[in-house]
């Protein structure tokens, strides 16, 4: 490298250790590879199919246990300790194990394309994201910054499904194909939920606060009950929006309303004719609503 070339790349790296966050990048280095390791070696302990190499549950736990105490020695305040978040996320495994066997099992049951749960397991992009979103949950209700976002986000970057980690997901939860699916941070999504792909569950509109930006903490994404199946490029959107247990929504909706239980919702050919709801459960005509 000639002199001139040595003297602009310093002087480009003064500049950017200047004007950028230093400090904290330093601190944080290495934090999302580590956090990608320590989320696919719980994920092989469970299911040892999953596993990029050979390890026993008992290895592939010890790795996840050191792995996540230098990252959580890392983003927890002072007075936290770090070995009991540890504690609360492998105590908390046989239960996330529990769920995501549900998730299996409505995968198994709910495509007939499925030929095992391995090949949910080691095929499907629904599976990877539910496992790091359920583990994340656990970090997230133990409030601990940062790392749920990036494991949810690692699942989000390989598999197109981005689930927060705040949301709260009942058992028998399966997404088919995947591609595009985005659930917000305070969405509730019931028990023997199927969503396919491009199903947004987000924020209609943020209240701001008076410095002009978006209030945080408050329930922003709609509620979905128990046996509702959503289908592809649905879009239903606010905090306030409840879709009942039992109901269908068609592709392409766009909801912003809520839905009674046991409705079934369509998008209707012409696009000024709104919305077609119709009951799913009786013998109810079917009847136009402007959703």
């Amino acid at each position: 490298m000639s002199e001139t070339m040595m003297e602009r790349v310093v002087a480009a790296a003064r500049t950017l250790s200047e004007n950028g966050l230093a400090e904290e990048d330093r601190s944080l280095r290495g934090i999302r590879q580590h956090t990608e390791q320590f989320t696919d070696r719980l994920i092989s302990a469970m299911f040892p199919a999953y596993a990029a190499a050979s390890l026993s549950r008992e290895s592939a736990l010890l790795e996840a246990a050191e792995l996540l105490t230098g990252c959580l020695q890392r983003v927890l305040p002072p007075d936290r300790d770090e070995e009991a978040v540890v504690d609360a996320l492998f105590s908390a495994l046989p239960e996330v194990h529990r769920q995501l066997m549900t998730d299996l099992v409505a995968a198994y049951e709910g495509d007939p394309a499925a030929a095992s749960v391995y090949e949910i397991i080691l095929c499907y992009p629904a599976f990877p994201a539910i496992a790091a979103y359920r583990l994340a949950h656990v970090l997230y209700l133990e409030k601990v910054p940062l790392l749920p976002r990036m494991m949810t986000e690692y699942a989000h970057r390989t598999t197109g499904i981005d689930i927060h980690p705040g949301a709260a997901i009942g058992d028998s939860f399966f997404i088919d194909h995947g591609t595009g699916v985005v659930i917000g941070e305070t969405t509730t999504i019931g028990e023997h939920v199927k969503l396919y792909q491009h199903v947004t569950l987000g924020a209609k509109s943020f209240e701001l606060g008076p410095d002009g930006n978006p209030v945080k903490g408050i329930k922003r994404h709609p509620d979905i009950g128990d046996r509702v199946v959503i289908y592809a490029g649905a879009t239903i959107l606010g905090g306030q929006t409840r879709i009942g247990s039992d109901c269908v929504i068609g592709g392409s909706v766009w909801l912003t309303h809520s839905v009674e239980a046991g409705k079934m919702v369509l998008a209707s050919a012409a696009v000024t004719e709104g919305h077609l709801t119709r009951d799913i459960m009786g013998e109810s005509p079917l009847e136009s609503a402007q959703l």
